[in-house]
Formats: structure tokens, C-alpha cells, sequence
């Protein structure tokens, strides 16, 4: 025994195999080491071929290095060596789901469900965390997946299944992916595995990143540096920490913090990740505002560099042109590289790259100029909408864009847009949300074409809802009124009458406040009241205007008409 134990201990000292394990690799995932991982799990599958958790694991890390193509080969590799394994098809199930293909992903789930009848932890996260993570998953079946696997109700003393930290951690991902009232459930579950395992720093973490989604910002800065001291290994909450700061918000950007962040992500990332490290170090340059050493180190690591690498490599030169004020090699950078790549893999922070690049050139000529800010606004809006997180700030940078390229009915659209977002999301819209919309539709209607009653329409339901949302401000009622008197510019058929009317009892409290208003809204209705004959109603709003507006247009062509129809005036004249 002595002699066989000793030549095992040869061997792996000779190879450096068995000195690696499946738990090495999964330490490494836990901390963001994909590349470590990587390592470790390839020779765990060279030594021992049919360890199919050593596949599906290696399959993860390759996914976490961007490498679909290398996730898609481990997993099937696995399969060819272990065909039933639950594991390895809920892998290839998430390949499906990778390139598209639900249908096909949703069968290999149900297969690994079925086959271990969801009382296995390892499958059931894997299906869960599959369908939260992967654009197109089904949030709803996670959640069911994991509830079933947790929920021991009836279940005989041998068939009860022992929750893990792990267990929780996926069920806190799939309620907060599933968003909305989740959130809190969402927290809880976190809670729970830290119950389990108080130093689990990636439950802390993701609570962090439940208070953020509900826009707590500053408990989310709490949860992740607490992440930090809980566990000041873990990486991917001093990543969290710099992604914050780094965000282009104004209650977030902190470029002196952002680049704290980022130094101290690095003391603790991956060592074998030359790449990534390289990367994040060229960044640095680009913080301290070294444009020209930032682009160099960016240059240099291109040919080492993976697809998705030589993409964010690419937005970092095309940036730092751009910050350097050379918009022309900025937007030259961005051009070759959508010619190359093509718009099918071109991610968010593309659009939003090409969209300030576009908005900051300037040309003599009216018609490039033009032609260059449609091209600012089109990349704008795919920023906007190019994945499938609704984010009320893209929303409202496009909305605001439009509006100050005065493409009133755009901006009215993507105001319409985000105000409908809160709606979903269950927040109370302001009346600013109302308004914006309301405001944006009217300015539109007007061009040199005529009046766009569609636009005016669109406008009053807006400014309607307003009043009916906030009934005891005036905007809405004034509002809603010069809707419908656009679309009776003669004051003939009085339809803006009872707008107008219930903001002037409003109003009138305070002239002086709202003096520009209520000569609007007396002037539509004294004509009114000319148009139909009305003599006493056209005296009383003749009487409310001229104290406020003695030069009054519409009062003086009043009074030129009636003298001329009388020949000496009237008492309306006065």
C-alpha cells in the first residue's frame, strides 16, 4: 500500500494534476479568477476524463472569460465522456440560450430536472443561474426551479434536502432578477446565506446590488464595502465599487474613486489574467489623464487580446481620442471597428461611445452637420434600447437629446417612453413626467408644414393626465387648454373654453405670479365671445385682459372691428 500511495505521489508531483481539484477551481470562480479556474479545472479533466462537474466548471470559467466558443467545447467534450451527466446538459442548455435558441435550452433543463427530480442542489443553481444570467432566460422558471429544490414540505427524512449558502444565493438571484416587489424577498434570501456563512462576501455584495436596482445608492456602497471588510479578498466587490464611480452620473461619477477602487480591485484580481490586468492598469493611464500613454498600452495589448477584449481595448483608444479633444481619430477608432465587426456584435457602451463622438463633431456645412447629429441621435437611441435592461437615465439622455436637436415629437416619444418605465417599474411619476411629455408633443405640432393635430392630441391626453394626477396645480389645466386652442386658433369653436376657465379660477389668485397665463387664457376666450356675439361675456374677458396686457393685440383688432361695424364704437370699446 506504502508503494502504490508513493508512486500516486510521484505522479502528481511529476505532472502537477492531483494537486488540483474541482473545489480549487470553484474557489477561484467564487473570487472572479476565471483564468486561474481555467487552469485548475483543465487539469482536473485531464486527470480524470469522466469528472463531469470538472466540464461543466471549466465550461463556467470560459464563460466568465468571454469564451463562448470555449464553454460550448467543455461541455461537450463532457458529454462525449459522461452522455447523461445533468450537469454537462444544463450546460449545453445555456449555450443554447447563449445563441438564442429557448426552446431548445428550456428541453435540456426539464431533461436535468427531470432526471435528478430537483433535489439536487448543483443542477437546479445551474438551471436557475443559467436562466437569470443569460439574455432571453426564463426569470420565472429560476425561481420556480429553486423554490421546488428548497421546498421540503411532505418530503420523507431521507428525501429532505439541506439548503446551502449557495442554494440561498441563487434564489436571492432569481427574485432580483425578476425585479419589482422581489427586491425585498430578494434580500431576505441573501440574508439566509449569510445566516449560513457569515463570511460569504457574495451574498453581501448582492444585496448591494438589490438597494442599487431600487435606487438606494447609498445603502449599496454600504453593502459592498461591507462585501470588502467581510472579505477584503474579494474582488468582485471592489470591482462594484469602481463601476459606480466610474458610471457617468451625476450622483456617481468620482473619477479619484473610481481609480481607488479599480488599484485596489487589481492588489486582489486574478495574477494569471495578463490580459484583463493589462487592461484594467491601461485605465488607470486613462484616469490620470495620460490620453496618450492610455491609447500606447492599448495598442500594445490588441494583438494578445480576445474579441471582447479588443472591443473594450478599442473603446478605451476611441475614449481617450475623444477626451484629448481629437474627435477625428476618436471617431475614425469607432468607424473601423463597427466596419469590422459589424453592428450585430456591437454592445452598449459602443453606442454610447459613437453617440458623443458623433454629438461632439462640428462642420461648416449645414447639411454634414445635420446628417452628423442624426447619426448621434440614432446611436443614442440604440444605446438606449441595444439590451434588455430599461434604464430610466438612457430613456431621459435620449429624450433630452432630442428636445435640444428640437425634435419636439421624438423627445415627446422617449419622454412617453420613460414616464411609462416608472409606471411599470411602480413608481410615482412626477408631474414634471407628465408635463415633459405634454410639453414636447405641443412643441412638435407646430411647423411650416401646419399644425399637426395628431401631435396636439397626443399633447392633451398628456397634459390631461397631468391634471387629473395633480389636480391642484395649475400646469396641467393651462396646459391642456393651449392643447385644444392649437387646434382652435380662431377661438371659433371654444373647445379649449373649459380648460381655460378652470385655470383661471386657479389662477387669479396671484396675477402677478400668473400673469402670462391668464392673458393667454383671457385673450382665447374674449375671442371666443367676439366670435359668437357675445357682448357681455367679450366685455368682462376685454375687462380681466387689459389690466394686464394694455397693448393687447387681439383686444385692439377687436375694438377696430366693432367701431367700424358701428361707426362710433361700442361699450365693449371702453
Amino acid at each position: 500500500m506504502k508503494r502504490k500511495s508513493l508512486t500516486i505521489a510521484l505522479l502528481a508531483l511529476a505532472t502537477g494534476v492531483m494537486a488540483q481539484s474541482v473545489d480549487d477551481g470553484l474557489k477561484h470562480l467564487y473570487y472572479g479568477k476565471y483564468q486561474s479556474a481555467k487552469q485548475d479545472l483543465e487539469k482536473v479533466v485531464a486527470a480524470k476524463a469522466n469528472d463531469d462537474r470538472g466540464y461543466y466548471y471549466l465550461g463556467i470559467a470560459e464563460l466568465g472569460l468571454e469564451n463562448q466558443a470555449g464553454a460550448a467545447a467543455a461541455f461537450q467534450k463532457g458529454l462525449q465522456a459522461v452522455p447523461n451527466s445533468p450537469l454537462l446538459t444544463v450546460g449545453a442548455g445555456r449555450i443554447d440560450l447563449l445563441k438564442g435558441d429557448a426552446a431548445a435550452a428550456k428541453q435540456k433543463f426539464e431533461t436535468a430536472i427531470t432526471a435528478t427530480k430537483n433535489k439536487n442542489g448543483e443542477v437546479a443553481r445551474a438551471v436557475a443561474d443559467a436562466n437569470t444570467e443569460v439574455k432571453g432566460g426564463d426569470r420565472a422558471y429560476a425561481l420556480k426551479v429553486m423554490e421546488t429544490l428548497l421546498n421540503n414540505e411532505g418530503a420523507k427524512k431521507k428525501e429532505i434536502y439541506n439548503a446551502t449558502a449557495a442554494d440561498y444565493i441563487e434564489l436571492g438571484d432569481a427574485l432580483r432578477y425578476l425585479g419589482g416587489e422581489n427586491g425585498g424577498k430578494a434580500i431576505a434570501s441573501y440574508e439566509k446565506a449569510i445566516d449560513l456563512d457569515p463570511k460569504n462576501a457574495e451574498a453581501i455584495m448582492k444585496q448591494g446590488l438589490v438597494n442599487y436596482n431600487a435606487k438606494l445608492k447609498q445603502q449599496a456602497l454600504g453593502d459592498w464595502v461591507r462585501a470588502t471588510t467581510t472579505d477584503p479578498q474579494y474582488g468582485p466587490a471592489f470591482f462594484e465599487l469602481y463601476s459606480f464611480y466610474f458610471t457617468p452620473r451625476a450622483d456617481q461619477l468620482d473619477i479619484s474613486k473610481a481609480k481607488d477602487y479599480l488599484q485596489k480591485y487589481l492588489a486582489v484580481a486574478d495574477p494569471t489574467d495578463k490580459v484583463g490586468n493589462e487592461y484594467y492598469l491601461a485605465a488607470i493611464t486613462f484616469f490620470n489623464k495620460d490620453y496618450d500613454e492610455a491609447i500606447n498600452k492599448a495598442k500594445a495589448l490588441m494583438p494578445v487580446a480576445n474579441e471582447v477584449f479588443q472591443g473594450k481595448l478599442t473603446r478605451l483608444i476611441g475614449d481617450a481620442y475623444l477626451q484629448k479633444g481629437d474627435s477625428l481619430n476618436a471617431q475614425k477608432t469607432m468607424d473601423e471597428y463597427v466596419a469590422k465587426v459589424g453592428d450585430a456584435k456591437l454592445v452598449v457602451d459602443d453606442y454610447k461611445l459613437l453617440s458623443e463622438i458623433y454629438g461632439r463633431m462640428k462642420f461648416a456645412d449645414s447639411t454634414a452637420q445635420v446628417q452628423n447629429d442624426t447619426k448621434a441621435l440614432t446611436y443614442l437611441e440604440k444605446y438606449a434600447t441595444s439590451d434588455t435592461t430599461k434604464d430610466a437615465d438612457r430613456f431621459e439622455s435620449v429624450a433630452k437629446a432630442y428636445a435640444a436637436a428640437h425634435v419636439y415629437d421624438k423627445a415627446g416619444d422617449w419622454y412617453q417612453r420613460l414616464l411609462d418605465l416608472k409606471l411599470e417599474k411602480k413608481e410615482n411619476p412626477s408631474a414634471i413626467d407628465y408635463y415633459n411629455v405634454g410639453l414636447n408633443y405641443y412643441r412638435g405640432s407646430a411647423s411650416e408644414a401646419g399644425t399637426d393635430t395628431t401631435l396636439l392630441n397626443r399633447a392633451d391626453t398628456a397634459f390631461g393626465r397631468l391634471a387629473e394626477k395633480f389636480p391642484d396645480i395649475t400646469t396641467g389645466h393651462y396646459w391642456r387648454g393651449m392643447a385644444n386652442a392649437g387646434k382652435d386658433v380662431e377661438a371659433k369653436t371654444g373647445v379649449a373654453l373649459p380648460y381655460f376657465e378652470k385655470y383661471i379660477t386657479m389662477a387669479e389668485s396671484d396675477p402677478a405670479k400668473n400673469k402670462a397665463g391668464l392673458v393667454k387664457a383671457y385673450t382665447y376666450i374674449m375671442v371666443y365671445y367676439y366670435n359668437t356675439d357675445d357682448k357681455a361675456n367679450l366685455q368682462k374677458y376685454m375687462d380681466k385682459v387689459l389690466p394686464l396686457d394694455p397693448n393687447n393685440e387681439a383686444a385692439k383688432a377687436i375694438k377696430e372691428n366693432l367701431a367700424s361695424k358701428t361707426g362710433t364704437g361700442a361699450k365693449a370699446t371702453k
